[in-house]
Order: structure tokens, then sequence, then C-alpha cells
């Protein structure tokens, strides 16, 4: 199919997201996701770090996710992540943000890269970077954060950060969100969460293991929703729809 027909990095789902994007702003009925979305699901990765959450969804496709990665940007070229790629058999591509002056023109350049492969989902696995959606990603943007938001979230809590702090405030559960990312950092509707017990003797490491184990259920759980075309935003929230028996 030729670029005028339809765009790569816009798959099946461009309509979708250009649909979602105006329809969100004048309507307050519900809007199914990904009613045309192929099957397995593309998805293109974006990643700072290691890969650790890439590699686990590498590992639910093997165990019969219907998903596929397509491409893996990262803003480090150091990132273990591309190698966890390559390993894969998946592109595994560097757009280093030191190399850009500012946020926008390192978003033009993570969006040129995205428009030379076609998906349908992209997540955000541990990118420290801000990503701008620029309407045409809206509604097909994962997010995972590791707390239950709407607390330890925003700017700064990320990592390690989002740990240190639920140890100070003392508080009894934590947990991991996956939810639609938007422009400003972790909002956007809550898809799934799960809660995990912070535990007396925790640090930042035991935590941070735990709540990972979580995150590691929770993102194929979710791609899986959209997958099966369950997944519909009402009034900003998600409602997840009854599986069906065909």
């Amino acid at each position: 199919m030729s670029r005028t027909a339809r765009s790569r990095g816009e798959g099946n789902s461009f309509l979708y997201a250009q649909s979602f994007a105006g329809y969100t702003r004048h309507h307050s009925e519900p809007f199914q996701l990904m009613a045309k979305a192929a099957t397995p699901l593309r998805i293109a990765v974006l990643l700072s770090g290691g890969g650790t959450s890439l590699e686990n969804l590498f590992a639910a496709i093997e165990s019969g996710l219907p998903a596929e990665v397509v491409c893996v940007l990262s803003s480090k070229k150091t990132a273990f992540g591309l190698q966890r790629a390559e390993n894969h058999g998946v592109p595994g591509i560097a757009i280093p943000r030191r190399g850009y002056s500012d946020v926008r023109s390192f978003n033009d350049a993570l969006h040129c890269e995205l428009d030379r492969h076609e998906f349908d989902l992209i997540c955000l696995l541990g990118f420290l970077s801000p990503f701008e959606l620029r309407g045409r990603y809206a509604g097909r943007t994962l997010n995972v954060h590791p707390a239950l938001i709407p607390a330890f979230c925003g700017k700064g809590f990320y990592g390690h950060h989002v740990h240190e702090a639920v140890l100070a405030a003392g508080v009894k559960l934590t947990g991991a969100t996956i939810h639609f990312a938007s422009d400003d950092y972790d909002e956007g509707p809550i898809l799934l969460q799960g809660s995990v017990p912070v535990e007396e003797d925790d640090d930042v490491e035991r935590l941070a293991a735990r709540v990972q184990a979580l995150e590691r259920k929770l993102l194929p759980a979710a791609i899986r929703l959209i997958a099966e075309q369950r997944v519909v935003i009402e009034d900003g929230r998600v409602r997840i729809l009854a599986a069906r028996n065909d």
C-alpha cells in the first residue's frame, strides 16, 4: 500500500487515532479503541534504559499474547534495551536526546523515525524524555508508571525516585498504572492498576522488584484488552467491555 493510501506509523488505526482526537473534544459518548486494529497488534516501543519491561513483553508474546514488537526507539544510544530488541530480530534505533537543542526538535526526529514503521500502538516503557503525541498518537500510546496514579506521579517521579517517595511517605500500599498517555506527565485515562504492599523492611530495591513483578502482569493484560477491542473511553475514563463468546 502506498504512502498516499496509508502512511507508515499510522497503521490500520490511523483513522481511529484522528477520529479519537477530534471526537473527545466534541462528544461525551463512548468511543471504542482499536476497532480496526491488526491482529496481532503491532507495537512500537520507546525506552531509555535496560529494557527489562521490553524483555518481559517479548516473553509474553512468545507465550501467546496477540502482539508483535515492530521497532524499538531509545533516547540513549547506550541503552541495553536496543540490544534486547536486536536479539529478538527487531530494529533498535537510537535517537539520543542530547543530540537535539530542545524537546520539539527531538520529537521531530522521533516522529520522523516512527513514520518509517507500521504499527497500531506505542508503549512507553521507561522512556525518560517527553513524548509529544501531536494528536496523531492520542489514544494509542500507553505509559507504564510504577505507582498508583494520581499518587507519586508527575514531573520528576520516575524510576527509583518514585519508590523513594513512597517509602518516605510511609504509605502501606503502592502499585503500578497502565494509562493512555497525554501531553502532560503521567496523565491520561487509566486502563489498568494493581497494588502491592509496602513492607516494613522495604528498601528501594525490594520495593521496585515487587512493583516490576506487577508490571509484568499488567502490561500484557492491557495490550490483550486492546487487541480484543474491549477498551472504551467515555468522559475521559476507560470502560472495559466483557469478553465476547465467539
